[in-house]
């Protein structure tokens, strides 16, 4: 890797004309405060780190929207404004690490910053010219020159002050001309005030124009997901970036009407507030973006966010939008909450059938056909998910069910049987497959699910149901158990099926609250023949601690029952 040495001129000099921000950056975020330690680094011969840039070739240029950078900085309007590339006919540079410090230096020496603190204040970065260069040992913060925004080169009249418009350096190619511009507003000062004077004109001169302050790296390479692979690495030392943040950047600037980062952050929103809350996240929305919009490859790469494809989900956002929340409200009536959705992509399959019924309150229709569909989809959801159909290659997999679901009309059934045999898999368990169900454990990926499967007629809305140990998970230590006088043979039994699915049930939090440790042989006693029905507690004698064993054959039956009349 070649780094190559650059002086702050040639920064200044290059930027906005060869240098340019890519979609992906966030905004300038630096206060006054960071920019005058930075200059105080360049001044104290401090090194203020290197540079990352992107030479995006001309052929490429209209691709991708292109920043310029912020000269006069506003709290009240951030943003950067869209760099033309019209009658550019060069390659030109997209920095992918140095932002903050490229704009800060522009701003410092040829533009201004305006914020508020008590009133809107436009400063603009000064010297102190009678300001002795001193470190403080004690304070390390302390600036070691004097360099301050400010409003004008007002001095305080309590101390001697001369306050040197940074800016103005820009103007002389020679130090000794940069000095001889100030001789007469100087010749007032003391002969030792203006050596000091001339002593830090001349040094802020050298290391704007003369000292190679930094030094840059340059990305050659046109793929754009390797770029943005680089561009992650390189800011990976500050706020952790998400894929889906940099495709929103993306986005953003692409979209005609409607600003992408904040429709997709609030829809995101919007769609996990559903029921009782979910937790999609936004590469979800993104994902689901790409795939509602029928003629789009979905692969999750910034070459299928190319401006054409993202006109083409503006156009399409909200009908997206109607059939992702038919969706999610649909599998929330059918009892699928955050912890048992495992497998969203699951959701997209179904979601583009809804929009390809043309009816966005689908999940509410009881028409004979709506309802038959419905049931398929519940159906053919439960076994995509338990099956993980969508596991592995993923994308491959979505993009055959797409192809697949495109001939469906406005009436027609939901093709079920069609998707399960383009997924390999049949709508029912075998017994190998049950076995391994029996299996999972509390609070397993699968388990939350399984259990839900369980109560087909259970009301599921507004509820809130927590994952329950039958017999208290308190009763299983090995030292208690040793304690009761069982053998090695008992106490393996006991431990090995006291956190798996037979003495697993999902009950309400009130249910959970009042039962909390109470042994179940007593707790039972409270509940009704119709709690015991719903959660498939066997019709044993005795339910005391004592025959957990042979509750757990029992009860595994009855579930084993279950699962093969899905």
């Amino acid at each position: 890797m070649e780094y190559i040495p650059i002086r702050v001129s040639d920064i200044i000099r290059q930027v906005n004309r060869d240098i340019y921000l890519p979609a992906i950056q966030r905004e300038f975020v630096w206060g006054t405060n960071r920019i005058e330690r930075l200059f105080d680094s360049i001044m104290s011969d401090f090194p203020i780190g290197s540079f990352l840039f992107w030479l995006l070739k001309q052929e490429k240029k209209d691709d991708w929207p292109i920043y310029k950078f912020i000269c006069n900085f506003d709290e009240e309007s951030k943003h950067n404004p869209s760099a033309p590339m019209a009658g550019i006919q060069k390659d030109i540079k997209l920095v992918l690490d140095g932002q903050q410090r490229i704009t800060s230096l522009l701003i410092g020496l040829q533009g201004k910053y305006r914020y508020f603190y008590y009133r809107w204040r436009e400063t603009r970065l000064y010297l102190d010219l009678l300001k002795p260069a001193k470190t403080n040992e004690d304070n390390p913060e302390e600036l070691t020159y004097g360099f301050a925004f400010r409003e004008n080169d007002d001095s305080n009249r309590d101390k001697p002050q001369f306050w040197y418009l940074v800016g103005r350096i820009l103007d002389f190619e020679d130090a000794e001309d940069a000095k001889s511009d100030m001789k007469s507003r100087l010749a007032e000062l003391t002969e030792e005030q203006r050596d000091n004077a001339n002593k830090l004109i001349g040094r802020l001169h050298n290391r704007i124009h003369t000292m190679l302050v930094g030094n840059y790296y340059q990305e050659n390479s046109q793929d754009y997901d390797k770029v943005l692979q680089v561009f992650v690495r390189a800011n990976s030392a500050g706020q952790p970036l998400e894929y889906s943040d940099l495709l929103l950047a993306t986005a953003t600037a692409k979209w005609k009407t409607l600003d992408a980062r904040k429709e997709i952050h609030d829809f995101t929103d919007s769609l996990n507030g559903l029921g009782n809350g979910y937790s999609f996240a936004k590469d979800f929305v993104l994902k689901a973006c790409l795939y509602l919009s029928e003629s789009l490859p979905i692969q999750y790469k910034v070459k299928n966010f190319t401006r054409k494809n993202l006109c083409i989900i503006e156009e399409n956002w909200e009908k997206i939008k109607d059939c992702l929340f038919a969706t999610v409200r649909l599998i929330y009536r059918f009892g699928f909450n955050d912890k048992n959705v495992v497998a969203p992509l699951a959701l997209l399959p179904i979601a583009f059938y809804i929009m390809k019924r043309g009816n966005s309150s689908f999940d509410t229709s009881s028409k004979v056909e709506d309802a038959d569909a419905q049931v398929a989809i519940r159906k053919w959801f439960i076994f995509s998910t338990l099956k993980n159909a969508f596991g592995g290659s993923s994308d491959t997999t979505l993009t055959r069910l797409r192809e697949l679901l495109k001939t469906c009309s406005p009436t027609a059934p939901f093709p079920a049987e069609r998707l399960y045999k383009s997924l390999g898999i049949e709508p029912r368990l075998n017994e190998v497959e049950i076995d391994q169900i029996l299996a999972y454990g509390y609070q397993g990926r699968y388990t939350n699910l399984v259990l839900s499967l369980l109560y087909p007629d259970r009301d599921w809305k507004d509820a809130t149901f927590h994952e329950d140990h039958i017999f208290p998970k308190s009763e299983f230590r090995l030292r208690a158990l040793k304690k009761r006088g069982y053998n090695e043979t008992k106490v393996h039994a006991y431990m090995s099926q006291y956190n798996t699915l037979a003495n697993l049930q999902l009950i309400t939090d009130s249910e959970n609250l009042s039962k909390n440790a109470t042994p179940f042989d007593k707790w039972i006693q409270t509940r009704d023949a119709e709690f015991r029905k719903r959660h498939l507690i066997p019709n044993l004698d005795d339910l005391g601690f004592d025959f957990f064993d042979e509750f757990t054959k029992a009860r595994t039956a009855l579930i084993m029952e279950s699962l093969k009349d899905l």
